[in-house]
This record gives C-alpha cells, structure tokens and sequence, in this order.
C-alpha cells in the first residue's frame, strides 16, 4: 500500500528534481530536471518530515541543535520541520524562483527552466535571527533578517496570488500531499477571489520566536 501511494509522487519535493553539488562555499542545491511552469506546487510538508516542538529537550543537546539549526524551518504551527528528502538542501535567493505561500506549500512564481537551481526566500522561515547573504546579484537584500515579514510580505502574496492562477490548469505531482482542508481552502479562494490566505500565515507568534530565541543563546 505505501508503495503504491508513492507512485504518485515520490517525495514531498517536485519528483523533477535533483540534489547537486554547488561549491566548497554554498555546498549542495536543488535543480528543477524538466521544465516546472509558474504555479506548480514545488514542496510540501508531508508525515514523514521530523517535526520537533520548540521545548524540545533535544535542542539542549549541542550535537543535535547544530544540525536542526542548519536544517530546519519553522512551519506555521510553530515546529522545527527538518525534510526528510533533499528539500532542506534548498538555498536561499532574494529573489527566488519559488515562494512559500500561507497555504503551506511552495510554489514557483516564475517559469523554472530544466537545469536551473530551485531557489527560496529564507525570510519566510529565518525569523529567529539574521543571516549575511554572499549573492552576487545587484539587488540582493545582503541580509535576511527577522523584519523581512514587514519589508517584503506584501510583495511575495502579489507573486504568491499571480502564481496561485495557474493552479489547476497545470499537472500537479505533489496535490495528494495537501490536506483536504488546504486544497478546500485553495478551492475557495481561486473559485471566489475570497479567503486569499495571506504568506503572513507561516509567521510564528511572538512567544514561540522568544522560546526559540532562549533556545538558541543557551
């Protein structure tokens, strides 16, 4: 039975994608196989991801939180989400090709070629502290930084709603990961214009990112 429910798509990330090595610097990234049109679901949080609370007394273990520190994302219910595939290898770009949307999942804002690295906005999900950014591009934000909600949400649901269009007129491996209540949510909105879940829905709340913050200076 688990065999067959992986037929239809074989990871919580786009099964047309692949692992590489980049460099020594920015180590390994994903890239898109086959052409992924704008509006295809490029990741979703499935069961089989490790979520951790952000009490966790495995964070008090230093050989542990290192590793949840590089490969984690705080997901809308306030956990430490580390993929169980190779999408916690997604780098970070100012301007990625692909959004988290306040539905939980991503989607590509843009046309993403075959053999171009899949790339996403850490600002979504960095919010427990800044991170320096090495981007050569001219316009890059040099910092993600833990106000980048305020600076930037309004522009990544103007990106997330455009893309959101192309929903069902594109094929659409990952659907059978989102919950009835997210593709009902979904339903609702490209059907009416009404209900647009905002990218401001993954933003934990004030007291989880102050545990999370005691967390990470003990």
């Amino acid at each position: 039975m688990v065999r067959n429910y992986f037929k239809k798509a074989e990871k919580m990330l786009h099964p047309q994608t692949k692992l590489k090595w980049i460099s020594d610097a920015k180590g390994f990234g994903v890239f898109a196989t086959a052409p992924l049109p704008k509006g295809t679901v490029t990741f979703v949080q499935d069961l089989l991801d490790v979520c951790i609370d952000l009490n966790d007394p495995l964070l008090d273990r230093p050989e542990y939180k290192q590793i949840v520190d590089k490969y984690s994302y705080i997901n809308n219910e306030s956990q430490l989400v580390i993929s169980w595939d190779h999408g916690k290898y997604m780098n970070h770009c100012c301007f990625s090709n692909t959004l988290t949307t306040g539905y939980g999942f991503e989607i590509a804002v843009r046309d993403i070629e075959a053999g171009e690295e899949i790339t996403d906005n850490y600002g979504i999900f960095t919010i427990h502290h800044n991170m320096e950014m090495s981007c050569p591009k001219q316009n890059c934000y040099k910092r993600v930084s833990i106000d980048d909600f305020e600076k930037h949400s309004e522009a990544w649901d103007k990106e997330i709603t455009e893309a959101l269009q192309e929903f069902n007129t594109l094929d659409q491996p990952l659907k059978c990961f989102l919950t009835p209540e997210t593709l009902n949510d979904l339903e609702l909105y490209l059907s009416t214009s009404n209900g647009y879940i905002s990218v401001t829905n993954q933003k934990p709340g004030i007291k989880e990112r102050k545990l999370y913050n005691e967390k990470l200076k003990s």
